[in-house]
């Protein structure tokens, strides 16, 4: 905190401060910790549907000297780019010292809930890819599949990328900035047939309420980071896929609630005690990871505060050291 008062970060202040390299370190060290029960709480969620949108509100906590506590308070409302000309997802992220309580930042949510979503990917892959994975296809070519393409960049040898969404336009867009800037060879495709049976990496990123990826796409050895499911109506792959599938979840009762899981759950075709582990649990090395080249594995990465808090305090730290951000007096 700087100048007795709460640190205000905007969008283009995280955008800055926030480097993927390190929020995949600093996610998949708060993945550990929650694995080896060294959190001060369990992260919490609570979900609010209005109109054709709706409110996410997280919270987390880590421990350490400063402790810190995070909520952050999302808006996702699909509707908004095509009718409003404004982002699917705005929001806050507060940041508190948990020692004392006090309140050090707050700060823009969608950079942070972008990086963080994408380096939880990255740490699943790593784990759960199979090394040589150099093939990737992205199903939703927006800010979500961008960040993802980076973030897998870091940890696996991609040298392809097919991009799917069902805008072709949207698409193009994708495979020609994202293929230009990293000089990476990106081909659209007009059905997700012509790319995942030829894929090593299949991330969905979508707001679907329906699924889009049958299991009959999916060859041995396939890495699936299912991304979009964040509320009980929202739904990417076919509850048979994960039946056949080695599944990791990033918090089970969270998965269970309002992710693939859940589907799968609902269509009784698994059980709680069919998921293989929390992807902490194999950060921490509690459970093994990939076990050969054949095995398909399904992250269903709902998205936790545990995510938001370690991407927040690192964003916080950065900016009070090069002094970025504005300070509001809070002391009457």
């Amino acid at each position: 905190m700087t100048g007795g008062g709460i640190l205000v970060l905007n969008q283009a202040e995280v955008r800055e401060l926030l480097d993927l390299r390190e929020c995949i370190d600093v996610v998949a060290s708060a993945f550990r910790a929650h694995a080896e029960g060294n959190l001060p709480i369990a992260p919490g969620i609570l979900g609010a549907h209005i109109g054709e949108g709706g409110f996410h509100i997280k919270t987390a906590a880590l421990a350490g000297s400063p402790a810190y506590f995070a909520v952050k308070i999302n808006a996702n409302y699909p509707g908004n780019p095509s009718r409003f000309g404004l982002p699917t997802i705005q929001g806050l992220i507060a940041l508190f010292e948990a020692g004392r309580g006090t309140p050090l930042a707050v700060m823009d949510s969608i950079e942070i809930t972008i990086l963080r979503t994408a380096a939880a990917s990255a740490v699943a892959a790593t784990h759960l890819a199979r090394p040589d994975a150099a093939v990737l296809t992205i199903c939703g070519c927006g800010s979500q599949g961008r960040t993802h393409v980076r973030a897998l960049l870091q940890v696996r040898p991609i040298t392809q990328v097919f991009a799917f969404d069902t805008d072709p336009e949207c698409a193009a867009r994708f495979a020609r900035e994202l293929g230009g800037e990293l000089r990476l060879d990106i081909r659209v495709v007009k059905t997700l047939a012509e790319a995942v049976p030829a894929s090593d990496i299949c991330v969905t990123c979508t707001p679907a309420r329906a699924p889009i990826l049958p299991a009959e796409l999916v060859r041995p050895g396939l890495f699936i980071a299912a991304v979009g499911a964040d509320n009980p109506e929202k739904q990417e792959l076919e509850p048979g896929l994960l039946r056949r599938s080695t599944v990791v979840v990033d918090i089970l009762e969270q998965a269970a609630t309002i992710g693939e899981l859940h589907h799968a759950l609902s269509a009784g075709v698994m059980a709680l005690a069919d998921v293989h582990a929390e992807l902490g649990q194999i950060v921490a090395g509690l459970r093994p990871g990939r076990s050969s080249q054949e095995e398909i594995i399904v992250f269903d990465s709902t998205g936790t505060a545990l995510q938001d808090v370690a991407a927040a305090s690192l964003v916080y730290e950065r900016a009070v050291r090069l002094g970025r951000g504005n300070s509001l007096p809070m002391a009457s």
